[in-house]
This record gives C-alpha cells, sequence and structure tokens, in this order.
C-alpha cells in the first residue's frame, strides 16, 4: 500500500507541466554567512541568516544592508511580513515569533504545528548540498555582535521552514510534517493544510493565487492551488545552478537563496 501510495503522488507531480525559466542570476552576496529565509517588501528584500540568528533588510540592487539587527530566533529558516511585524521560523526550538520589525525583540511566540522529527519514506530523493559549498568565497563583512549563548535545546526534531503571510493568515512549511500549514494566528489554529512534495520543503512564495513552495533537495519549486495543495506547474533547476532555500516572488521574478550565502533570481 506504501509503495502504491508513492507512486500515485509521484504520477501526480510528473503530470504537472515544467515551465521553462531563462538563466538564474547570482545578484549578490549576503551580508550574513548562512542565509536561509528571505521576503520581498516595498521598503526592501529581509534576508534571515541561520547560523548567527541575524535579520538583514537589504537593497535589491547591490545587497547594501539598510537595517540589521539580533532575533530571539534559534537558527531560523523562514521569514515573512505581515505589514507590521516580522515572522520568524525559528527552526531548532519549533517556535514561530512575531518580531519587532526595528529591533528584533519578539512580541509573540508560538509552537509550531507539525514540529518534530524529520523522517525517511520510501521514494524520498536524496540529500542535496549546494553545488557553490565549496567554490563561493564569502562577502566581507563587519563582524556582528556576538548573539548571545542560547538556552539549552530540547533537540527533539526542529520546525519551519517556509513562510508567507496573506489577508491575515500566516502560511508555514514544516519538514517533519511534509505538510504547508494556514493559521489564523489570533486564534492560533491550523485552518487548512495540504502535502508538500517531497521531504525537505523550504520557502514560500505568491505567484497571483497560487502559492510556489521550494524544495531543497528537489532543487526545485512546485507551484500550489492553494484551495486543493494540488500542484499545478513546477520549475526544476539545472544540477550546476545555486540550490534553492528561503524564496520571495516580487513583481513577476522569483528570488531564492542558497545557504552558501548568495541571493539569486529569475523571471517566472
Amino acid at each position: 500500500m506504501q509503495r502504491r501510495l508513492f507512486l500515485g503522488a509521484a504520477a501526480g507531480l510528473a503530470a504537472a507541466p515544467s515551465r521553462k525559466i531563462g538563466r538564474v542570476e547570482t545578484v549578490f552576496k549576503t551580508p550574513g554567512p548562512h542565509p536561509n529565509g528571505l521576503q520581498a517588501t516595498d521598503e526592501g528584500l529581509w534576508i534571515i541568516d541561520q547560523a548567527n540568528n541575524y535579520v538583514y533588510l537589504v537593497s535589491y540592487t547591490d545587497g547594501k544592508v539598510l537595517r540589521s539587527f539580533l532575533t530571539e530566533a534559534d537558527r531560523a529558516s523562514g521569514i515573512t511580513h505581515d505589514g507590521q511585524a516580522l515572522w520568524l521560523a525559528s527552526t531548532y526550538n519549533r517556535e514561530l515569533i512575531r518580531t519587532d520589525d526595528k529591533t528584533g525583540k519578539a512580541i509573540s511566540k508560538h509552537f509550531t504545528p507539525g514540529a518534530g522529527v524529520i523522517y525517511k519514506m520510501l521514494g524520498d530523493p536524496p540529500g542535496r548540498s549546494s553545488p557553490l559549498a565549496h567554490t563561493v568565497k564569502h562577502a566581507t563583512a563587519p563582524a556582528p555582535p556576538k548573539p548571545a549563548t542560547p538556552a539549552p535545546l530540547n533537540t527533539a526534531g526542529t520546525g519551519a521552514h517556509g513562510l508567507e503571510w496573506r489577508e491575515g493568515k500566516l502560511w508555514v512549511a514544516v519538514p517533519p510534517a511534509r505538510t504547508i500549514y494556514r493559521i489564523d494566528p489570533k486564534s492560533w489554529t491550523v485552518e487548512a493544510k495540504f502535502p508538500t512534495t517531497a521531504n525537505r520543503p523550504h520557502g514560500l512564495g505568491w505567484e497571483g493565487k497560487y502559492l510556489w513552495a521550494a524544495d531543497s533537495n528537489m532543487n526545485g519549486f512546485f507551484k500550489h492551488d492553494p484551495a486543493t495543495g494540488a500542484v499545478v506547474e513546477q520549475i526544476i533547476l539545472a544540477d550546476s545552478d545555486p540550490q534553492p532555500h528561503g524564496m520571495t516572488i516580487r513583481n513577476g521574478v522569483l528570488w531564492y537563496c542558497d545557504d552558501v550565502g548568495i541571493v539569486c533570481k529569475f523571471k517566472l
């Protein structure tokens, strides 16, 4: 039965048309060493760094830092903005944190639905590393203040990766559950959910009414109908392209980061 279920999912994914894209452009190196989440806003591009727990607001053109601060996240993997404050996917303590976008101070903290230990499943794509891991030399940047030593962790699992905000709802990609959730942030109630394409879902981004989700092991992006979860289109990168982690969409351009320290983009 498990084999038949997997084959059904694979067949459904194979049926989704593939979108052809042009060259993936590397736009700039990031101010932090390991970017893992992006969010495009009118003010600039937000980046959360998993290595130093800093958030950076940068210019789209050259990555110039407009604002930066230390957060209360623990190795965060996702970021979005609700119009008033940032949300951070604090992956290793399994929290979703609403954060002041000027200071990094937490406004509220919530447990991540679906958090836990990432499990293996028949037919999973193998783990994938960036093809640029041994070639990218990170841009020299002033060293940020040393982050505070985190509290001892309960290491039984991890939490969310990609985050997106739309019409008062928080959308969350959670790898341990292989699921994307829609959460009402006022009552902290899961209102809807659907499965991801594979075992390493990452960044999220809206194109019209559709929600794109990156998967780092699949080396691509998958366009979901959020009403049903169905994959209606896919983009698979070349093996030589930077590996997708965090992502965001702005004005018909998909921006993504490779966690070796670069931001890339291509036209949808």
